[in-house]
């Protein structure tokens, strides 16, 4: 846990104004050639952002250390005030989570990717394509049939390309890599044990992947499958218990609703799942008496992992548009930031600042015009830890006594 937050949970108040954190997944980007050196953010119409930030403090902030590229977990994580490397939470934890799966203590999880590999073994397509989540079903289905002596499998399915694989039994532990290499090109990496008390882990993981190599490999695009994040279940401090506050999350994507879950957050159900819908479920939980507010919104990630500037720049308007709607029920502070960046031209999250705006309480505003990494950087809140954020929203929303005399 980093001093800031520290502090601010042994100085949070239970009373104070509200607060909604808005993340726009993978929203910081670099230059990109085809908008003359912007980025997607720059070039992007977002009216309502920009007239906000003239009313706000913007800022950045670094997900967990300069130079270091984060994953969508720990830099949640620190988004939440909690030591993204001390707290560190396998993605297979939190897809299970997500889609209520019913894990338990020692559980062993892993997220599965169903890729395409060529005739020698090499990914080039590390996620099948995108199939739909309907065809993943079936071939989660099929994998839920694979037996491991003294080991119960258990394989469900997430969304599009993902699924979520649990390990049940004895002897199941932390430390194993992903298969994912991370890039087209590559054969998926083999599962090596990195100490003799991992030795049984890896054999099990092992044979699920021989099995399952032999049930896919004549299929045409998902003829493979690649594990991230493989870690088991352990209890977390709760979020609403450190910082006195009664939490919901509003997410559609299940990683983040298995996260909030995990962090003892109430989940919403947005309907429809889209930003109407999360729109109309953040209202409800402020009514509710939800003080805090998470909003996760998936799509400008997506596009900057696929390299699409053209489609990142419509997620952030079709956001634009809906932060109406998000600002309606009269929050006290509003923070609007992105978890990490996933720049287009790498196509992949990087250790790139991530821009961020502060509205609410009381703020040094006046100092920019519009939302952009450009301003962002050299904006009231200068640069920052995501750790830092919690505290910053909570000094802001009024609900941190003075330290000290």
């Amino acid at each position: 846990m980093t001093r800031s937050a520290e502090l601010a949970e042994s100085l949070a108040l239970s009373r104070g104004g509200s607060i909604l954190l808005a993340v726009l997944d993978g929203l910081g980007d670099v230059s990109v050639p085809e908008l003359d050196g912007r980025t997607p953010l720059e070039a992007a119409r977002t009216p309502n952002l920009d007239r906000l930030a003239g009313n706000s403090a913007l800022g950045q902030h670094v997900p967990v250390a300069q130079g270091i590229t984060p994953g969508s977990g720990p830099a949640h994580m620190a988004l939440f005030g909690y030591d993204p490397v001390s707290n560190l939470i396998g993605r297979g934890v939190l897809e299970v989570l997500g889609i209520g799966f019913p894990l338990r203590m020692g559980d062993l999880a892993a997220r599965i990717n169903f890729c395409t590999l060529d005739e020698q073994g090499i990914i080039i397509d590390r996620r099948a394509g995108r199939i739909s989540t309907e065809e993943s079903s079936v071939l989660a289905e099929m994998l839920d049939d694979i037996t491991i002596p003294g080991v119960e499998v258990m394989v469900r399915p997430v969304r599009e390309h993902r699924a979520g694989v649990v390990f049940r039994g004895k002897d199941l532990h932390d430390g194993l890599d992903d298969t994912d290499p991370g890039a087209e090109g590559l054969k998926p990496k083999p599962v090596v044990s990195p100490s003799r008390e991992c030795e049984h882990t890896a054999s099990v993981v092992s044979e699920f992947l021989v099995q399952a190599e032999g049930m896919l490999k004549n299929r045409d695009r998902a003829n493979g499958i690649l594990l991230r994040g493989i870690s088991v279940n352990r209890e977390y401090p709760r979020f609403g218990e450190r910082f006195r506050l009664n939490p919901a999350a509003v997410a559609v994507y299940p990683m983040y609703r298995g996260l909030a879950s995990l962090l003892g957050m109430t989940i919403s159900n947005p309907s429809p799942a889209d930003l109407s819908g999360q729109a109309k479920a953040v209202s409800e939980a402020l009514s509710a008496g939800h003080d805090f507010v998470f909003l996760h919104f998936k799509y400008t990630d997506s596009a900057g992992e696929d390299g699409d500037w053209k489609r990142k720049m419509s997620a952030l308007e079709d956001f634009d548009r809906a932060l109406p709607a998000l600002l309606e029920p009269g929050f006290d502070v509003v923070l609007i930031t992105g978890d990490h960046s996933t720049p287009c031209p790498m196509k992949q999250h990087s250790w790139h600042p991530v821009p961020l705006l502060l509205h609410g309480g009381f703020q040094r505003v006046g100092w920019n015009d519009s939302f952009t990494e450009r301003q962002a950087a050299s904006g009231a809140v200068g640069t920052v830890a995501s750790t830092d954020l919690m505290p910053l929203m909570l000094a802001s929303a009024g609900r941190l006594e003075k330290f000290g005399a």
